[in-house]
């Protein structure tokens, strides 16, 4: 991974925590996956169900531009390369 940065957050990859996403999802057969950083795939996950990221969050911008995301953004970007902390479940996405 070296200098790549996570299209997420834009903090450096590093070599460890890092997973692969897929903007639209696997489910819907999406084939182009994305390195970014395993915290940042838990947040995104945790947040969207499938058909959201299908329906609405399929690109980078359109998730930088959620609020929640937003926020965590602001928060993980304080945070070292390799950083990882387990992401609860939104409320709004237990409910449904």
């Amino acid at each position: 991974m070296t200098e790549e940065t996570c299209p997420l957050c834009g903090r450096t990859l590093g070599d460890v925590n890092v997973d692969r996403h897929h903007l639209v999802p696997k489910t819907f057969k999406g084939k182009e996956q994305f390195f970014v950083h395993k915290i940042c795939h838990r947040k995104i996950h945790s947040v969207f169900t499938e058909r959201e990221l299908l329906q609405k969050y399929h690109t980078w911008a359109a998730l930088q531009g959620h609020p929640d995301i937003h926020v965590f953004i602001a928060w993980v970007a304080r945070k070292p390369a390799a950083f990882y902390a387990t992401t609860a479940t939104s409320n709004k996405k237990k409910a449904r």
